[in-house]
């Protein structure tokens, strides 16, 4: 059975961005995908050093909630990370995650897997949120799924959300199309393999050039 991870980078476990990840999961269940949420907001992550041990090593030098969440990383089918907005931006705890969690684990186990972010606001900065989450997946050769508007809910509470009708459908749909995806890309593999991916080139003008 396929499984998709869903992290919740809100430091409240039962808020807002849980409230949106929850509809996800509801429909993931449906559509008989499997699903396990992990909370990262909330806990003490710290960021990356850029030591540069993950290389030799296949995981981060920190050995936390990343390198748990790494190892179910590499066996996922998709991943939905959920922020809510501060000052226009992520949660500062899941950028430190994500950080080291992208850096650290292997690029093969991102190759054509499945992503999609999540943002939650009362009122602004969702959209600016929302194009940090997707440069993880865009870096990382992971197809990234839309839904029917920005995958965004707005609200102050939980119950605030569960008044964004518009909100939840996006949820809905989101899961649809992974889920589709995820089912496409499954098929594709089979008859057709990955698309190859070229690493002969890096580009960083060492001499100064």
């Amino acid at each position: 059975m396929a499984k998709v991870l869903l992290l919740n980078g809100s430091p409240h476990p039962a808020g807002c961005t849980a409230e949106a990840l929850a509809e996800m999961v509801r429909t993931f269940t449906e559509e008989g995908i499997e699903t396990e949420v992990i909370q990262v907001g909330g806990k003490e992550i710290r960021g990356c050093i850029a030591c540069g041990r993950c290389e030799t090593t296949g995981k981060c030098v920190f050995d936390d909630l990343v390198n748990e969440t790494a190892v179910k990383f590499k066996e996922a089918d998709g991943l939905v990370i959920g922020s809510p907005v501060y000052y226009g931006s992520p949660n500062g705890t899941l950028l430190a995650f994500l950080d080291r969690l992208f850096y650290s684990s292997d690029s093969s186990w991102k190759h054509m897997k499945v992503g999609a972010a999540v943002v939650s606001c009362r009122r602004g900065g969702n959209t600016a949120s929302f194009d940090v989450l997707n440069k993880y997946f865009t870096i990382s050769g992971m197809p990234v799924a839309s839904s029917t508007y920005w995958n965004q809910v707005h609200g102050f509470t939980a119950d605030d959300v569960k008044k964004d009708l518009e909100g939840l459908q996006t949820m809905r749909n989101l899961a649809r199309n992974m889920a589709f995806m995820i089912r496409a890309f499954a098929d594709a593999k089979e008859k057709y393999d990955l698309p190859k991916v070229e690493k002969d080139f890096f580009t960083s003008f060492p001499d100064g050039k």
